[in-house]
């Protein structure tokens, strides 16, 4: 032992208790070469034909991981000291590294030098906790050279001048990363090298850091010292840079200082701030307000204009643009939002992006290292700059590129290759590059997880027969009804008319947890992914298919576990009681939403199964009604559907999704099983329940909506869920589509719901908005989120069926497991939305048609519309670039009179007037107004 220290700490609830801390040495610590006569080898990582030991330090894991992640680096130290550093710096390079180092193919060793006897090392007086690191690594390279003499050749990577010089002064080989992937002979693998860190930049290769003539100069950031100050003074406030996804030179700054959305307007004033960064923003004076005589107009630093793009209507405002679109030559105005500007970095949100390079010209010769811009798919990230020495090779591919550093004198960031997807256009490359850039894990899951599966074929056995806390069911008429084709089914339902004159009524989930146990490398993989992914062309699992598809689906005519809740009611859907019980079913029948309504529209059927489902529809219009009257929210969604070709995957035809009473029966006895099961887990666990909320819209988000309601003569009353729900049921028009197009508008309103630790919060927090309910949780799709997964082992719990597994009795483990949740249920509806785009644009690639609009905002220089048949929305312009035609002839010949308030829009020679909501006639076809960037576009139909 080298040393004891104890002190004294309070606990949370005012304890004292005495800490020791004890740090022992060891002189048995392997090496981790299996060439190695000294150390044990049974845990070796370093290849004996090894010619190179690898030692890195903490900055090249930092900034150089892209390189590291790529197979020709290998037979690699790493230490612990460097471990701990990345884990404290970046929890996401962290587990990169943990991924390599886990992965025996890599050969990747972890060293522990800070238990080692021969490699730990004490700080000096005066010395900081960085030198104090970088010498460690020094000392620690050095033994490895003197352990492993002449069999092998042990490198130091450093970027850092001083630990390098330092290092060869001491003997010690020690190259910079630059250097020594320049010696593999490799050129492609100098374009994986990053240049943000202190490393030695090549004369030849420093053009790209001199500034640009035309470039726009950014100022300065704050150091950090001055924004901590400026934060306790209220000079400063601290928030999230979300840039706007309809136009990137418009941001937002959501901050707890100000108590609202800063407006950030032009790139310029985002200084620099990617998407999802956290910054410190200054407010501006009123004087230079947009949108006042001094406002400025927005920042169009691109040399190319930026136009609105055709997607799918936003689902909530999250998605939707908060303001008008800012046009060419036109001042943002409206907003009572502040405004402001960045003025500094407090955290980097910078990730791997996918995209292509902007078609340029090849250079002559043979191709050497040159310039190139890469455009990402996501319209937010401003374009980066990068070297390459395959510029032939990546033109027309869809690529991967990171970001290094943003200088001040620089138009762009500078950044590097990563690899290559695949071609520009190709269905499955254009899917890859969706599955990416949302962060969905789509790789096939790891042995170690189908290890903890058990054996097929799987059936119900005699031990669960004869468990006494799992109650036989299989007498029960259980059926399930799912979208056509479904295959993990993991909801089913029956319905039974009692002696007593009540129903008997009961929903049954599949029992996941039976299979899928608390710490297993299952469990792990299936919190990480947090939710399967519902593609157009595929499903990209939660769990390994032989669960959602086999063992825990409920398929027909088969015995199966299940977690049942179970109601008594009475004819007029009022709960008499309610109980819950692991169970074992076997489904009846496995039918689609189609076969559902078709049969209890049916007159001629009058068998038991259509008569179950015409009672639980009954029931479930009395308890859809009975919710509506407590204020919840009917909204609408354009649901797109396609038909997609069994063997190329593409779309042959598209169309709005229908919804059926069959749809809404399921949906009304899911969500009463949901708030069932929140009220008992949030009774037994008052401070560990996982919940699920809907915070109430605030006022500048229904905005929009009043804007456009108001213009067409509709009153909508936003007081409360209940008030905004009966002014929707008033808001008819002539036109039978008008009603579900305020709804549709209504719902991009909305705030994102999202789960919560119910001891994070006060119970008036709880709320649902949109259900209008004061509890809810998710329990009835264990096979498909893992929320229901957490949920299911607390209500077993609950009802003492299980222990609660410990790491849900602390509130921090579980909300760090709520917000991944939320960030994985967040990514899988924008990659699903994206499936759709992608889809859509396939379809109509060689497919340009006609359809019906519906004008849905005003604008400046045109107008949006929907077009309902294919639940589309984009811009038609009436001036500047890709104006349409109309019959008076060339749009160019008149001016256009724009009255925002009343959103119209009428010709100055009278011939043509537009008003919000009216119907029009547009044209829909794929143009590529810029290379490899294809898009919907759509202009009037004269």
């Amino acid at each position: 032992m080298l040393s004891n220290k104890s002190f004294v700490r309070k606990t949370r609830h005012g304890r004292v208790i005495k800490v020791v801390r004890e740090h022992y040495l060891r002189d048995d610590i392997s090496c981790g070469a299996l060439f190695c006569p000294q150390c044990d080898t049974s845990k070796a990582a370093l290849r004996q034909t090894a010619e190179n030991i690898l030692v890195v330090d903490t900055n090249v894991v930092l900034h150089q991981m892209d390189l590291l992640e790529n197979e020709i680096i290998s037979d690699v130290v790493v230490l612990s000291v460097v471990l701990e550093e990345v884990k404290n710096k970046n929890l996401s390079l962290y587990n990169r590294l943990r991924a390599i180092v886990d992965n025996p193919t890599r050969h990747f060793f972890v060293f522990a030098n800070e238990h080692h006897k021969d490699t730990y090392i004490k700080a000096l007086a005066g010395e900081t906790p960085n030198d104090r690191n970088d010498r460690a690594i020094r000392v620690a390279t050095q033994w490895y050279q003197e352990h492993l003499g002449p069999s092998a050749k042990v490198i130091l990577l450093t970027n850092d001048m001083d630990n390098r010089s330092k290092a060869r002064e001491s003997g010690i080989v020690s190259e910079t990363v630059q250097a020594y992937v320049q010696s593999l002979g490799k050129p492609e693998l100098l374009d994986l090298v990053a240049r943000s860190d202190a490393m030695d930049i090549d004369k030849n290769e420093a053009e790209d850091l001199r500034p640009n003539k035309k470039a726009v100069v950014y100022a300065e950031h704050k150091v950090m010292s001055e924004i901590t100050a400026g934060l306790h003074q209220g000079r400063y406030h601290q928030g999230k840079l979300r840039v706007n996804r309809y136009n990137p030179f418009v941001a937002y700054v959501g901050s707890e200082s100000v108590g609202e959305e800063i407006l950030i307007n032009g790139r310029q004033d985002m200084n620099r701030a990617f998407d999802g960064d956290v910054v410190a923003v200054e407010l501006l004076p009123q004087s230079l307000l947009p949108g006042s005589q001094a406002g400025k107009i927005a920042d169009r630093d691109d040399e190319e204009e930026e136009e609105e793009p055709v997607g799918l209507v936003p689902a909530s405002a999250d998605d939707a643009p908060r303001e008008l679109q800012v046009q060419e030559n036109s001042l943002l105005t409206g907003s009572n939002r502040p405004c402001g500007r960045v003025i500094g970095i407090i955290k980097r949100n910078w990730r791997q992006y996918c995209g292509s390079l902007e078609p340029m010209k090849l250079p002559g010769g043979s191709g050497g290292n040159v310039h190139a811009l890469f455009v990402s798919a996501d319209r937010r990230i401003p374009k980066i700059r990068i070297q390459t020495r395959q510029l032939a090779n990546l033109i027309d591919k869809r690529i991967i590129a990171s970001v290094d550093s943003w200088e001040p004198n620089s138009r762009y960031p500078s950044g590097h290759y990563v690899r290559t997807i695949g071609d520009i256009g190709d269905r499955a490359t254009e899917s890859d590059v969706l599955l990416i850039e949302n962060d969905i894990n789509s790789r096939p899951f790891a042995d170690a997880v189908l290890a903890c599966l058990p054996p097929l074929p799987w059936s119900v056995s005699d031990q669960d027969l004869l468990h006494q806390q799992r109650q036989d069911l299989r007498s029960l008429r259980v059926f399930s009804v799912d979208p056509i084709g479904c295959k993990d089914i993991d909801d089913a339902l029956h319905c039974k008319l009692m002696p007593n004159g009540l129903y008997e009524v009961g929903v049954h989930i599949a029992d996941v947890t039976n299979f899928v146990h608390p710490g297993t490398p299952l469990d792990e993989e299936a919190s990480q992914r947090g939710t399967s992914v519902y593609m157009v062309e595929r499903r990209i699992d939660m769990l390994p298919k032989p669960l959602t598809e086999d063992i825990c689906s409920l398929r027909a005519d088969v015995e199966r576990l299940a977690f049942s809740v179970l109601w008594e009611m009475t004819a007029e859907a009022e709960i008499v009681s309610v109980s819950f019980t692991k169970s074992i079913i076997k489904s009846s029948a496995a039918l689609s939403y189609v076969e559902a309504q078709a049969r209890m529209d049916d007159s001629r059927l009058e068998d038991a199964l259509t008569a179950d489902l015409r009672n639980m529809n009954r029931l479930a219009k009395i308890m859809r009604q009975r919710r509506i009257e407590r204020g919840a929210l009917t909204l609408a969604s354009p649901e797109v559907k396609f038909e997609i070709d069994t063997e190329t995957h593409d779309p042959l035809d598209v169309g709005m999704y229908q919804v059926r009473e069959a749809n809404q029966m399921v949906e009304e006895f899911m969500l009463a099983a949901n708030i069932s099961v929140a009220e008992k887990i949030l009774k037994h666990f008052p401070a560990y329940s996982l919940l699920r909320r809907h915070p109430v819209p605030t006022p500048n988000m229904f905005e929009p909506l009043l804007r456009t309601a108001a213009a067409v003569g509709v009153h909508l009353d936003i007081s409360s869920s209940k008030a905004l729900a009966d002014s929707l049921d008033h808001a008819v028009g002539d036109d039978p589509y008008f009603n579900k197009l305020i709804r549709i508008l209504a719902t991009r309103c909305m705030t994102q719901a999202v789960y919560f630790c119910s001891g994070e919060l006060s119970l008036p927090e709880f709320h649902h908005y949109g259900l209008a309910a004061p509890l809810y949780t998710h329990f009835t799709s264990p096979i498909r989120r893992y929320a229901d997964v957490i949920v299911h082992r607390l209500l077993a719990a609950a009802l003492g069926l299980s222990n609660l597994p410990p790491q849900f009795r602390d509130r921090s483990t579980l909300t760090s497991i709520s917000d991944n949740l939320n960030y994985r249920h967040r990514n899988a509806q924008m990659a699903g939305r994206a499936s759709v785009e992608l889809h859509t644009l396939i379809f109509f690639k060689n497919r340009p048609m006609d359809a019906e609009a519906r004008i849905v905002k005003i604008q400046s220089n045109g107008f949006i519309v929907f077009v309902p048949k294919f639940g589309i929305e984009g811009p038609v312009y009436l001036i500047g670039k890709g104006a349409s035609k109309i019959a008076s002839g060339s749009t160019s010949e008149c001016s256009w009179v724009v009255d925002e308030e009343m959103q119209t829009v009428r010709a100055s020679d009278g011939n043509c007037t537009f008003r919000v909501l009216d119907v029009t006639h547009v044209h829909i076809e794929v143009v590529e107004p810029q290379p490899n960037r294809p898009k919907l576009q759509l202009t009037l139909v004269s």
